[in-house]
């Protein structure tokens, strides 16, 4: 695709244009074409539930012809303080936010979000892939902070449960301890950790694929929204790219907008919320549950 959608035309706007507040209701189900910080103005005040922040890291990388150059520490950290200082008149005092970010980065933006919100944890998530490293070792993971705008927040544990096979069944009385016997072994449900071995990045067979150089899957979104976010609650993301937390947002039955500056991108994520809408699969979510990897058979999920 090489042109804007028409659905998209209402909210794929010249800036200049722009002259007065968009309204939750006109952002809602929308993927917007447009740079966040020109954006941000005619956003409403306090309408985000959870937002989801997977800005560019302070590394080079060619997002199909937006190019991101690597900063010195000092202005990355300015360019997020004034990412933050657009970003925070958009939230709720009960509102989440989940920031992405790679370990270095995280050198950087961890003081920063300390300094304006309140740090709930720092989740870290084994990606799988890496290049190797001749005289270092090779980065597989990235970071995710969980911070809230105050004390007041939502996080339901029980919605984001891991579902683990058990190799050493415990029994009391003859009867299972903490885990169920099921037709092809034993499971258990398990409290989720801040350390998360068990996602899949997409590849060239997975439905949700696409060429974006960074997308996120669908069962890492399904993860933060499912347990920070009620059904019809409002999911912003400023940096939508392919547009996985909108798909995954959709799925889930959360109000959602994403907002992008690449026109390509706009029209995979519109593609992406067609095909959402008839298919609502999460691939390695199934039966209220996360399974250990993505790669488990989806129809075998459905049917537990």
């Amino acid at each position: 695709m090489t042109c804007v959608p028409e659905e998209m035309a209402a909210l794929a706007v010249d800036i200049g244009g722009v002259t007065e507040l968009v309204t939750q209701d006109a952002l809602d189900g929308k993927i917007v074409l447009g740079d966040f910080f020109q954006l941000a103005q005619f956003l409403p005040s306090a309408f985000v539930d959870l937002l989801i922040l997977d800005p560019p890291y302070n590394l080079s990388k060619n997002y199909h012809g937006l190019a991101f150059k690597e900063q010195s520490k000092e202005h990355y950290q300015d360019w997020f303080q004034r990412l933050l200082e657009q970003i925070a008149p958009t939230l709720k005092p009960s509102a989440t936010l989940y920031v992405c970010s790679d370990w270095k980065t995280s050198l950087l933006i961890a003081p920063i979000l300390a300094s304006r919100f309140h740090i709930r944890n720092r989740i870290t998530w084994e990606r799988e892939k890496g290049r190797g490293a001749q005289s270092n070792w090779k980065n597989t993971t990235e970071d995710i902070w969980f911070c809230t705008v105050s004390d007041k927040y939502y996080f339901d544990v029980d919605a984001v449960k891991l579902k683990r096979k058990v190799l050493a069944p415990y029994k009391v009385d003859g009867k299972p301890k903490d885990w169920n016997e099921e037709q092809d072994g034993q499971y258990r449900l398990t409290y989720p950790s801040n350390i998360w071995t068990d996602i899949t990045i997409p590849f060239w067979s997975m439905p949700e694929n696409t060429d974006h150089p960074t997308q996120k899957p669908e069962k890492l979104l399904a993860k933060l929204i499912l347990a920070s976010s009620k059904a019809n609650d409002f999911v912003l993301d400023p940096f939508a790219g392919s547009g996985t937390t909108a798909v995954v947002a959709k799925k889930l039955g959360r109000r959602f907008c994403g907002i992008e500056i690449n026109k390509e991108y706009c029209c995979w994520a519109l593609k992406r919320l067609k095909i959402a809408h008839a298919d609502a699969t999460i691939q390695g979510y199934a039966g209220g549950v996360f399974w250990e990897r993505n790669s488990f058979n989806i129809k075998k999920q459905i049917v537990n």
